[in-house]
């Protein structure tokens, strides 16, 4: 099948450019006190949503390829289905399957693990220890962990990150204090060595993403593979430790710890001979550590001597740069992406965010794919994100990347551009509804600054988000109880059509279960584009011959 595109016989686009503007993080939720988007002065937001080209998507479970609709969207679906235009299984339910028909174990990498076990080695397992289900799940570590000692592995380490995002901001707890007693009563009934080693919140220790902090790995490093930081007797001791030091301590944010004998001495570090699982199957915060257990040639901080340690990640987190270069479970192979067909088409086309959102854009949009498609193109601007807790700048980068935008549409040189303002997303994730409020603000006023321009140059702008999340930040039980909440929303996203030259030559297409995998699809037809076969329907159907 080739990647030509038809053109449509009744609508060729308008004579400026398409432009996508999406709002990650910013989803439909109740009208009420818990929604920072409602709760926000947002005046452009406000009239696009009484547009007749208005309509609500689905952002999260089935519709973007994950096991369930109790499933949370992410960032990282959400834009793999917006680019491929139709919805592919994603990483939990990849894993899922692996493990349950046990293909996961019967591969020369799982074998290379086992081997490195029975020499002596220690098999550590680092990764996201809670039920999120955006980055990993607590279950799939511990049916890999119970493998371990069905072969009577010798000795199983975990670096436990804690979560405080994807879950409650204060659970790590409900998470720890099982995984202690399951490994210890392995020690115990089967005379092994099984314990957590090492750990530390996330925003903190290991899990950093797109090259924004290095010294968040370094942390991750040092207390993995070194046995340096602040020193426990057990993680449940050093999660309330902490909490005790600090009430308004959240798991994302905790520092690094070490798991020490009653001497004092690390009981877990990474050392020659050993086997290292990064069990996360998102590859976003994963590529990091990865390239740090896995390069030769590596500058990014001084790790002193590299251990000879077989190290394998739950997936393939670059396709393009084979990062790492061994892996539990394959991806997605996502092909015929949007960007694919626009570069066959020799479409120019420029992408741009700011750090933290750059590879959604970019990497993800192109279905898990490092780099141009066509360099000569496509042009895709990444903004340095700051290095601070979001709460405390809630405006971010999106000034600038609106000053980027707005720049490249007047070029006239792009018939298709793409942004994503990352505030709703990252500064949900903080709880702060203050912030939120602002961050929502600071894009709806963004937004209306790129509709201004659209309308100068004849073009067409989309506004739409991969998942919500600053819609929802609290909840509040039956008992009236307030909880902080910095997980994403089960919400829809909305979708909008803003075309100021719109004479009805086009209308929403009446679709039952209508996801983010429909915008591709759309957004061909908006070129003046027939949608691809294999892609899911259009958002609009076209009814006239109309001037376009």
């Amino acid at each position: 099948m080739s990647l030509n595109l038809n053109k449509l016989k009744s609508f060729h686009g308008r004579k400026g450019p398409l432009l996508l503007i999406i709002m990650d993080g910013v989803g439909i939720g109740k009208a009420d006190e818990k929604n920072a988007v409602y709760r926000a002065d947002t005046p452009n937001l406000d009239k696009l949503f009484q547009s007749d080209l208005y309509t609500q998507l689905n952002a999260h479970g089935m519709a973007v390829g994950l096991p369930s609709d109790d499933d949370m969207g992410n960032s990282e679906v959400g834009h793999n289905a917006m680019g491929a235009g139709r919805i592919f299984d994603q990483g939990a339910r990849l894993v899922n399957a692996a493990l349950k028909t046990e293909s996961i174990f019967q591969s020369g990498v799982w074998d290379n693990i086992v081997k490195r076990s029975q020499n002596g080695g220690t098999i550590h397992f680092i990764g996201l220890l809670s039920d999120g289900n955006v980055h990993s799940h607590i279950e799939q570590l511990f049916i890999m962990i119970d493998k371990c000692a069905e072969l009577n592995l010798k000795r199983v380490m975990v670096h436990a990150l804690l979560d405080g995002r994807d879950v409650g901001e204060r659970t790590a707890l409900d998470y720890i204090i099982p995984t202690e007693e399951k490994l210890k009563k392995i020690s115990e009934t089967k005379g092994l060595d099984y314990a957590i080693a090492s750990g530390g919140g996330r925003m903190k220790v290991t899990m950093d993403r797109y090259n924004a902090d290095w010294n968040i790995v370094k942390r991750g490093w040092e207390a993995h593979v070194l046995g340096k930081g602040r020193k426990f007797q057990s993680a449940s001791d050093a999660v309330k430790t902490f909490y005790e030091e600090d009430p308004k301590a959240t798991d994302q944010y905790l520092p690094a710890f070490v798991i020490t004998d009653d001497s004092g001495r690390p009981n877990g570090t990474i050392e020659d001979g050993d086997a290292v699982i990064f069990f996360n199957f998102r590859g976003d915060r994963a590529i990091e550590i990865s390239r740090a257990f896995t390069e030769k040639e590596f500058t990014e901080f001084d790790r002193g001597p590299l251990p000879d340690i077989f190290y394998a990640g739950m997936m393939e987190y670059d396709g393009d740069a084979h990062i790492p270069p061994h892996f539990l479970v394959q991806p997605p192979a996502i092909d015929r992406t949007v960007s694919e067909y626009l570069c066959a088409e020799k479409v120019k086309t420029f992408a741009v965010s700011e750090t933290q959102k750059f590879g959604h854009v970019t990497y993800f949009w192109n279905g898990n794919r490092s780099g141009y498609i066509d360099e000569s193109l496509e042009k895709y601007v990444e903004i340095p994100s700051d290095r601070i807790e979001f709460d405390r700048a809630p405006q971010m980068k999106a000034k600038e990347i609106t000053d980027t935008v707005i720049d490249l549409l007047k070029s006239g040189n792009y018939r298709f551009g793409r942004l994503n303002f990352p505030n709703g997303d990252m500064v949900g994730h903080t709880g702060q509804m203050d912030a939120a409020i602002i961050a929502v603000e600071t894009v709806d006023k963004c937004v209306g600054e790129l509709l201004t321009v659209i309308k100068e140059i004849r073009g067409i702008a989309v506004v739409t988000a991969d998942h919500g999340n600053a819609d929802e930040m609290f909840t509040i039980d039956k008992r009236c109880a307030k909880s902080v909440k910095t997980a994403h929303s089960l919400n829809p996203v909305p979708f909008i059509i803003y075309d100021p030259l719109y004479q009805g030559e086009y209308r929403m297409a009446d679709i039952k279960e209508k996801g983010l995998s429909n915008i591709a699809a759309t957004l061909l037809n908006l070129l003046g584009y027939e949608k691809p076969q294999e892609y899911d329907p259009s958002l609009i159907e076209i009814v006239s011959t109309g001037k376009s």
